[in-house]
């Protein structure tokens, strides 16, 4: 009995099993499927030509005769542009420049180690950057309009955004010209995107008006995009296995790779401080922005105006209206040290009804003429809102009072034909307020000819009442007159 159990129950248990495993089978072939799916969208080695890519590179990199002339005008053509704080005109500049040539070039050098062509590179990025700062400074310098345009002040500081532009656009322009066939197009984009010129027509700018500080931010933007490009140049090189240049003298060979990996390091280790440092400071100042607009809050204060410090840690805040209490400020500093990046920053409350003469004191004449323009700025705003309000108020009352009008006047004609005892016919707003609510009543005032005795009059207008409230579609009225 127990036997002809075993010979029941081992046939279904074979039967899961087979199941189990054709569904593992299943799995593995459907894992393997979207492993391969995967593995053929973004592989970029099978359609990379190496040898072309180094071959295209090393041509942008001379730096004479036609690319310098090139640079020249496009640098005159950015210095318009930012001069009149025309974002077109630089874009179209900067698609027309052969800054990227040279620092490329520098990336791909060292990873291959290349001595000649870094050589080459560096010296024809040197070139360029003179060249580019020489010509924006002559065109700053005899320029009639030295006024420091949105777009300029835009250039003078790198932002944790311009390195991640560049980051990104380099690996872009890289991997767009190691396909066989190189991508114009996105050449083109990270041109625009990473934005090497307007920076030096800045650093020329800075030193046409003698603003040091002005000059030093712009090469130092530009120094962050020319670093980063060139580092997502090394990285693409070595991910995709370029081959290394060979010398006959392997001493000589050693040591330019041990050149080549100083110069990576120097460079890689200096750019991942710089990329933490400036997310920190954009962190830092993202904070600071989210800090003052949800925790400063007062009835009857407003804020004006607030600044921040990342190396000071200060957090200067403007106020106008009701004076703060000493109690809340100090709430919001013990709310500011809780507030995560914020500890140890200073909070410092500067309030328009202060008499103290400490808040006068305090406001830089910049700083008092951004309060007073964005005063200015709201001001015109509300008062063009509200002047646009009552413009569209009165063209609609204008626009409804000439509609009722056309329509009153075909009324009073069409009355004139079916009561021609009709002298004259007038229309009147009535309002009437009963100390519960307010209600407007239509009123026509009736002139009926001379011969009509009071009866016929009475009649006329019952009748006349009854079309009107029809004519009218009026759902009371009232009729006045002989």
């Amino acid at each position: 009995m127990e036997q002809e159990q075993n010979n029941n129950t081992n046939p279904s248990g074979s039967q899961d099993r087979q199941k189990q495993a054709a569904f593992e089978a299943a799995k593995l072939t459907a894992w393997e499927s979207l492993k391969k799916f995967f593995s053929e969208l973004l592989d970029i080695r099978s359609d990379t030509d190496r040898d072309a890519t180094v071959a295209a590179v090393k041509k942008d990199i001379p730096f004479k005769g036609h690319n310098a002339w090139i640079l020249i005008f496009s640098i005159f053509v950015a210095s318009i542009g930012l001069n009149v704080s025309s974002t077109a005109v630089v874009i179209g500049a900067m698609l027309i420049s052969p800054l990227m040539g040279p620092i490329v070039g520098v990336g791909l050098s060292v990873a291959i180690n290349d001595v000649e062509t870094l050589r080459r590179s560096l010296i024809n990025l040197g070139v360029m950057v003179v060249l580019s700062v020489l010509t924006a400074f002559l065109y700053f310098t005899v320029s009639p309009i030295r006024e420091e345009t949105p777009e300029l002040v835009a250039r003078t500081y790198p932002t944790i955004l311009d390195v991640l532009v560049a980051i990104f656009g380099g690996l872009a322009l890289i991997v767009a010209k190691t396909k066989s066939g190189t991508i114009a197009s996105v050449i083109f984009g990270v041109a625009i995107a990473t934005a090497l010129m307007p920076p030096l027509c800045t650093v020329g700018y800075g030193l046409a008006i003698g603003n040091l500080e002005f000059a030093g931010g712009a090469l130092y933007l530009f120094s962050i995009n020319a670093v980063f490009i060139a580092l997502s140049t090394f990285l693409v090189a070595k991910l995709l296995r370029f081959p290394l240049v060979r010398y006959a003298n392997s001493k000589r060979r050693k040591r330019i790779a041990q050149v080549a990996s100083l110069i990576a390091v120097i460079v890689m280790v200096p750019s991942v401080w710089l990329f933490i440092n400036l997310l920190d400071q954009q962190v830092f100042e993202q904070r600071t922005k989210d800090f003052v607009k949800n925790i400063i809050r007062y009835e009857g204060a407003e804020v004006v105006k607030f600044t921040q410090d990342y190396k000071s840690k200060n957090i200067d805040v403007y106020l106008i209206g009701q004076p703060v209490p000493q109690p809340k400020i100090n709430q919001w500093m013990q709310e500011l040290e809780a507030t995560e990046n914020l500890e140890g920053c200073n909070l410092r409350i500067y309030q328009g009804a202060d008499r103290s003469g400490e808040l006068a004191a305090q406001i830089s004449g910049d700083l008092k003429a951004d309060i007073l323009e964005e005063l200015y700025v709201k001001n015109e705003n509300t008062l063009r809102d509200k002047n646009e309000r009552i413009q569209f108020l009165e063209d609609e009352v204008a626009r409804l009072t000439l509609r009722e009008q056309v329509k009153f006047t075909d009324v009073t004609k069409e009355a004139k034909i079916i009561y021609p005892e009709l002298e004259s016919l007038s229309l009147s707003e009535k309002i009437t307020d009963n100390f519960e609510k307010i209600d407007t009543l239509s009123v026509f005032t009736v002139a009926w000819k001379n011969g009509l005795n009071r009866r016929e009059r009475e009649q006329n207008a019952e009748k006349l009442a009854a079309w009107l409230q029809y004519k009218m579609k009026l759902d009371t009225l009232a009729i006045e007159g002989n």
